[in-house]
């Protein structure tokens, strides 16, 4: 499971910084938050960069959300977030 903080109305989707503050990874999508659009937007590009399915466990309505990586490990999760971060 990995805590993540919203920001919609992008010009594009991007997994942005680390917010320590509030120790969740910041995550910047083109979707507004209506209807499950956003919602839907977050798990679709996930699972194209993390390679698996990728679901929102809570804050479905929330700018604060958890999601969960199905059927992949929390190293390979962590290590390409690293990635993308760096």
């Amino acid at each position: 499971m990995v805590d993540i903080e919203v920001s919609p109305n992008s010009k594009k989707f991007e997994i942005s910084d680390f917010n320590d503050w509030r120790n969740r990874i910041e995550i910047r999508i083109k979707q507004v938050p209506q209807k499950g659009k956003a919602n839907k937007e977050i798990c679709k590009e996930m699972s194209k960069i993390f390679n698996c399915e990728v679901a929102i466990f809570k804050g479905e309505k929330s700018s604060q959300k958890t999601l969960v990586f199905k059927n992949s490990s929390k190293d390979d999760i962590l290590n390409r977030f690293l990635e993308i971060l760096d």
